[in-house]
Formats: structure tokens, C-alpha cells, sequence
């Protein structure tokens, strides 16, 4: 009966029909410098959904930590649908205050990297992702969990956390490809890897490594490719550690990254695993989804398996 029970209340959620949406689109997200591009894409989601005879609320986010407020009401309001517009940590925001609720998210990518939308495959035209959304069945992904906090592409430590930190200092109008590129290479050939223990569904090693990846969806973004094996369904969060090699050798390996090879790369371990523990002495790097911080010591990474609906 327990099983009964729980397969109907998935099925409740999935099929929960579209009646009351909200759209919480980030006016600052690859906009660039156009000072049009809040009323530009306010009208658009207005537009689409019009003609699909739903009547949206719209809110334009304005501050950090708004897209979560806005999401948690959306959820008390128990709207059917969330759309967002922006990037990466627009999503790990709004998402974040979706887990294990009824109402679906919907993307519109407009960041540097959209890695989870690439994992989707949702489209990057406003137009065709907001038909995408409006035609996809809400299915459930897992959401990974990162020292409590929820992340639903990748988490990381150390490099690309330390990239993430230096790209989102940027100011408006100055992000993009090129610059991710930029800071990349200049920090790949001084970034000094860090001793950690890493311990892998209970199997544990020392390791000197410049990147430690726990991936939901397959890329960072932009083609980057840290964990082609990973599934969002599966159960299963993909980790991927990078040991420590000479400069040079770093960006011969990087090629992986775009070919989608990674399980080729020289010192390059992957495993698919449920939890991981990671401790080290002093402060780490990290990012949940391209958002930067830092964690004293330990962290425990998890997995909440079919937490988060996605209409994708």
C-alpha cells in the first residue's frame, strides 16, 4: 500500500495541469548592456503564454536572493508552473525553493554557461524554450546536495570554483564566453593543487587534485564537458577527480572537456556514486552551479533522487 501510495502521489505531480504560472525572469542574465532587455522579455513571456490562454504573474528579479523569494512564493501559491529567465545561479536560486514541491520548473536560458539547460536540451530561443516548456510533460531529476544546499548541475571544488569566483566578479557587460576562456587559461597555468581526502560511497583516498566535480548534468556550459556518463534521473551523481600535472599538460587534457572524453584524460578518475565525503585542511573552493563560496574543512555531498519537476 506504501508503494501504492508513493506512485500515485508521483503521478499527481506529474500530471498536474498548467493553470497558474509564474515567470521570474532576471533582467541582468546576457543582457549585456540593453536597457530594453526587461521589457523585451517581459513581453515575450506575456505574449507566449497568452497565446496559450494562461495569464502569468510576472516579477523581475532585483537583488540577490530575490529569485529564491519570489520561487518560495510561488510555491505557497501553489502555482503549477515556474518559468525563469537567466542564467545558471538564477536557477539554483528559484529551483532551490522547488524541491519537493508540485510546482514545475521551466527554463529560459540567457547565462554565460546554462548548463543545466543543456542538459535538457532546451532550446536557446526564448520563443522556442517557452513552447518547449508549454509542451513537455513535468518529469522528475534528482537534486544534489552539497553540505545542505541543494545544486542541480554541478557542484565543484577547487579550479573551476576558483574560476567561477574570479568570472562572477565581472561586472554587467563584461561576461560571456571569451572571458571565461581568459580567466581560464590564466589561472591554469598557476592554480596550485590542494591535498584532500576523498571518499567515494564509503571508499576513501588522498589525493593531490586541482578539481574535484559532482556532476547532476553533463557540462559546465558552453560545451564544456566534465561528466558525459551523467544522467539527471538516474539515482546517481557522476564525481570526477582531476589530479595534479604540470601546466602544460593541463590544457592538452582540456581538450577532453570539448570532445567529451574526459575518462581519456591522463590522472582523471570518475565514478558514479550516491554520497562522497570531502575534507582537506583549511578553506575550500567551491560552486553550486557556477555560484561561488567557501567551506571549513569537510563537506558532504548527497543526492535527493526525483526531488525537482521539470517541465523538459
Amino acid at each position: 500500500m506504501a508503494l501504492e501510495h508513493g506512485q500515485n502521489a508521483r503521478q499527481s505531480r506529474e500530471n498536474r495541469p498548467i493553470s497558474r504560472v509564474v515567470a521570474v525572469i532576471n533582467p541582468m542574465s546576457g543582457a549585456g548592456l540593453d536597457p530594453s532587455a526587461a521589457t523585451t522579455r517581459v513581453r515575450i513571456v506575456r505574449d507566449a503564454l497568452g497565446r496559450a490562454g494562461l495569464s502569468p504573474s510576472i516579477h523581475l528579479t532585483e537583488r540577490g536572493g530575490h529569485a529564491r523569494e519570489l520561487a518560495t512564493a510561488a510555491v505557497r501559491d501553489r502555482a503549477d508552473l515556474l518559468i525563469v529567465w537567466g542564467g545558471d545561479g538564477t536557477v539554483n536560486e528559484a529551483g532551490s525553493a522547488l524541491v519537493g514541491s508540485e510546482t514545475a520548473l521551466g527554463l529560459i536560458p540567457a547565462g554565460s554557461g546554462n548548463g543545466l539547460a543543456a542538459s535538457l536540451a532546451v532550446p536557446f530561443a526564448p520563443d522556442a524554450a517557452l513552447r518547449h516548456i508549454l509542451s513537455a510533460a513535468p518529469r522528475p531529476v534528482d537534486v544534489g546536495m552539497f553540505a545542505g544546499r541543494p545544486f542541480f548541475n554541478i557542484a565543484g571544488i577547487g579550479l573551476d570554483a576558483h574560476i567561477a569566483e574570479l568570472f562572477n566578479t565581472r561586472g554587467r557587460g563584461r561576461r560571456g564566453k571569451w572571458p571565461y576562456i581568459v580567466i581560464g587559461v590564466r589561472e591554469g597555468w598557476t592554480y596550485k593543487a590542494r591535498q584532500y581526502e576523498v571518499e567515494l560511497d564509503g571508499h576513501r583516498r588522498s589525493v593531490a587534485a586541482i578539481l574535484l566535480a559532482f556532476a547532476n548534468g553533463r557540462e559546465y556550459g558552453m560545451g564544456a564537458c566534465i561528466s558525459p556518463r551523467a544522467v539527471l534521473d538516474d539515482g546517481l551523481l557522476e564525481a570526477t577527480v582531476v589530479e595534479d600535472r604540470p601546466a602544460p599538460l593541463r590544457f592538452l587534457d582540456a581538450r577532453h572537456l570539448a570532445t567529451r572524453t574526459i575518462e581519456r584524460a591522463r590522472r582523471v578518475h570518475t565514478q558514479q556514486v550516491r554520497s562522497s565525503v570531502i575534507t582537506s585542511d583549511g578553506p575550500m573552493q567551491f560552486h553550486l552551479d557556477g555560484e561561488p563560496g567557501v567551506i571549513e574543512g569537510r563537506v558532504e555531498i548527497g543526492l535527493l533522487p526525483g526531488a525537482l519537476l521539470v517541465r523538459a
